[in-house]
């Protein structure tokens, strides 16, 4: 996708926006036509844009009183507050079960925690949401590095880039973890 063609793409989305506010975030109708073109996306900075737009999705549950809880949690995270951010996700995927990102995020704080089991099942509850979210699998794979499961960890790592190609640091990681477990086969 060139630049120009992003641009179109992302006027149109724009108005899609506009007319058709978002669902349940991951249930949003624009999601499949981003992932399209992030598995097509040959530029990096075009694969950065729509990376962008699909966490930008991702961010949205549909409710206001919901997406204010998102914007306290993310900011007690931004803060090292984790303690605090962990209980803000906890009410946010109590009172919206079916919203992946309030998951996703709390499986974040989990992992910063080291409640290492604790994120694998928010990890597991995000990906049974929403499938493709490269985000939750790279996470799955810091998880499991962290538990010293190589092998888990290439499987999420190898799984979160047939979803986002370009994901920055991914193909590193997956290059590594090969060449070191390849050594341990020898």
């Amino acid at each position: 996708m060139t630049m120009e063609q992003f641009l179109r793409w992302l006027a149109a989305w724009a108005t899609l926006w506009i007319v058709n506010p978002a669902l349940a975030a991951q249930d949003d109708p624009r999601l499949n036509a981003l992932f399209e073109a992030l598995a097509e996306a040959e530029d990096p900075r075009d694969a950065t844009l729509l990376e962008t737009s699909i966490w930008l999705i991702w961010h949205q549950s549909g409710d206001p009183r919901i997406d204010a809880l998102m914007a306290e949690g993310i900011e007690a995270m931004d803060e090292t507050e984790y303690a605090k951010a962990e209980a803000i996700f906890g009410r946010i995927v109590e009172r919206a079960p079916r919203f992946a990102e309030g998951w996703n995020k709390r499986a974040t704080v989990r992992y910063l925690r080291g409640n290492y089991q604790g994120s694998i099942d928010d990890i597991d509850k995000t990906i049974a949401l929403e499938p493709r979210h490269f985000g939750a699998l790279s996470g799955l794979g810091l998880v499991y590095l962290a538990l010293g499961r190589e092998e888990a960890a290439l499987d999420a790592f190898k799984r979160a880039l047939a979803v986002h190609p370009r994901l920055p640091g991914t193909a590193e990681q997956i290059r590594a973890l090969e060449e070191k477990l390849r050594g341990r086969r020898i």
